[in-house]
């Protein structure tokens, strides 16, 4: 016998997940300690129906990784399909460093969670979100070519030690980024 089909989950159970998920990402970016009470009172919900979303702290975590680097793979086309493609990038770059930011607290978490990011379903999809970015301007002559992607993740990946409750954090990030283009340029 077969299990009767899942129910669709309501409307309200949804707008709720959503309100979590962008308080906590604004919660753990200021603080990677952030109370999953205080959460929960933020976003406007019991923490009964925080943990019925997410049952760990870790689920919330990985929830928001999700969520947020499968945004950041989906820009990079969409940036290339509004700009120039040194700009795309940059402005790509741009948005990396932002989430940095939230990374910056709970790096170890995902980190964990990904066996250190050999398991880490969406590693190629964000190289390959690199490669396209830099294809692009490999082709019109902005950006050098032959240039691995992996190579450029590796760059970026210092954002994810900027402290950003430090004085001048995000002026550095700019900084490192403009360096990472430089480099870049053709």
């Amino acid at each position: 016998m077969n299990p009767p089909p899942a129910k669709p989950t309501r409307r309200d159970a949804l707008d709720n997940r959503e309100r979590i998920l962008t308080v906590a990402r604004q919660a753990l970016g200021t603080s990677a300690s952030a109370s999953l009470s205080a959460i929960a009172r933020q976003a406007g919900v019991g923490i009964g129906t925080l943990y019925r979303h997410f049952p760990t702290r870790e689920a919330l975590v990985l929830e928001l990784y999700r969520h947020d680097i499968q945004h950041l793979i989906d820009r990079a086309p969409a940036l290339l399909r509004e700009h120039e493609p040194l700009v795309a990038l940059r402005l790509w770059f741009d948005e990396v460093a932002h989430y940095g930011r939230l990374k910056f607290g709970v790096s170890e978490v995902i980190h964990a969670a990904t066996n250190g990011g050999l398991d880490d379903e969406y590693y190629e999809p964000f190289v390959h979100a690199i490669g396209i970015l830099m294809d692009a301007g490999a082709a019109d002559g902005s950006l050098k070519s032959g240039l691995d992607p992996e190579d450029v993740l590796l760059q970026l990946s210092v954002l994810w030690r900027i402290d950003p409750k430090r004085d001048g954090a995000e002026e550095r990030a700019a900084r490192i980024l403009a360096l990472v283009v430089d480099g870049l340029r053709a």
